[in-house]
């Protein structure tokens, strides 16, 4: 049975998307990046293991968009890509997913590539502390993009969302 690790999950938040998300927290992660605000998700040992059907009961019972976040849930991309292909199918839900990983580096990739196929927008990039902003919009460095995924895989460009 397909299972992900998870942290966390927040039901009813705000912060990790627009509107009133359900926010799921996985385990993993290998950037380690210097003032990463949750250093205890970087192991793939960390939190439970939990069914995709129960995570599916969670998402729809809560009615509301889904966001991924961490750890790195791109960790877990063989689980993440049949549970946001779920959703997707499932509940049609828009879906954020925030990673480590640069658009660049995803693209080069398959595994990851094919989680991006169910994901409306990435939060790409590495956290850096040097580039800590905490007036930005869903992120907290500078770097990191706000990418529309539909769009950018449609026209072969790279293109950042706009609310």
């Amino acid at each position: 049975m397909d299972k992900l690790r998870v942290l966390h999950i927040v039901e009813g938040t705000s912060v990790d998307g627009p509107g009133l998300r359900t926010s799921i927290y996985l385990a993993g992660c290998s950037h380690h990046c210097p003032g990463c605000h949750n250093p205890e998700s970087w192991s793939m040992s960390g939190g439970e293991q939990r069914t995709l059907d129960e995570l599916m009961e969670v998402i729809a019972y809560n009615e509301a968009p889904v966001t991924f976040s961490g750890g790195d849930p791109l960790a877990q991309p063989v689980e993440l890509e049949k549970l946001t292909s779920r959703i997707k199918r499932e509940l049609g839900y828009n879906i954020w997913c925030y990673t480590g990983y640069t658009w660049e580096a995803i693209e080069r990739n398959p595994s990851l590539m094919a989680v991006m196929r169910n994901i409306d927008v990435l939060v790409d990039s590495p956290f850096i502390l040097d580039q800590r902003n905490t007036k930005l919009r869903f992120r907290g460095s500078n770097n990191q993009r706000l990418i529309d995924v539909k769009e950018t895989i449609a026209h072969g460009t790279l293109t950042l969302w706009h609310d």
